[in-house]
């Protein structure tokens, strides 16, 4: 374990400022993108840079997509009941991984886990309250939307969503088939509620407003 001489750090700390300041010098593990992030039970990770999908398989080989680990988000086998449970870079990541004994020995360092924990807690709630429409272009819209506000980029025509997610991934996290996510996303098109860039991101036009429509 490392010493560390900044167990004191201010709790409103960033907790990727204060994993800086408790382990100068420690290496970051990178992922590239689409790579599968091995878990251990006594470990934590958390994202320094990029986005990790968290999701599950059910017994009919069906993925489910859980959640978006973000920067400065923790994730791995001690936050979850899931089981199975997978963590695959949806970028390219780089993640510094704690073990739980380290997490306990410093109350700086917890409470930091915590505040990162409960944005976590609240990504959760609302992808739950998001399945609970009925149509399937109510489900995508709100996926789209909670894009937005985990990995929006704000660009000259809106809102661009920082990552891809193929139409297979957005149709497993609403509980349809990757067709009907096709058409669906050309009507958002048609409608003018989307675009695509040239690097294929969806880019949310002026999503404030039509979540308000909505």
């Amino acid at each position: 374990m490392l010493h560390s001489p900044v167990l004191e750090a201010p709790l409103q700390a960033d907790l990727r400022q204060l994993l800086e300041e408790l382990y100068q010098g420690r290496s970051l593990y990178p992922y590239t993108s689409g790579q599968t992030i091995e878990m251990k039970p006594d470990e934590i990770w958390v994202v320094c840079r990029g986005v990790v999908q968290l999701g599950t398989l059910y017994d009919s080989g069906d993925e489910s997509l859980l959640g978006l680990a973000c920067s400065s988000m923790p994730f791995g086998l001690p936050l979850t009941l899931i089981r199975p449970y997978q963590a695959i870079a949806l970028s390219d990541v780089d993640l510094m991984r704690l073990t739980l004994a380290e997490v306990e020995q410093s109350p700086a360092l917890a409470q930091g886990i915590f505040r990162h924990v409960a944005r976590r807690l609240q990504q959760t709630e609302a992808i739950l309250a998001m399945v609970g429409y009925r149509r399937v272009e109510d489900r995508l819209r709100h996926l789209i939307l909670l894009l937005t506000q985990q990995v929006g980029q704000p660009c000259e025509t809106g809102t661009r969503v920082g990552v891809r997610l193929t139409h297979q991934q957005l149709a497993n996290a609403i509980g349809t088939t990757r067709v009907t996510v096709t058409r669906l996303l050309t009507q958002l098109r048609e409608e003018g509620w989307i675009t695509i860039d040239r690097q294929r991101h969806l880019v949310v036009c002026n999503p404030l407003l039509s979540q308000e429509s909505r």
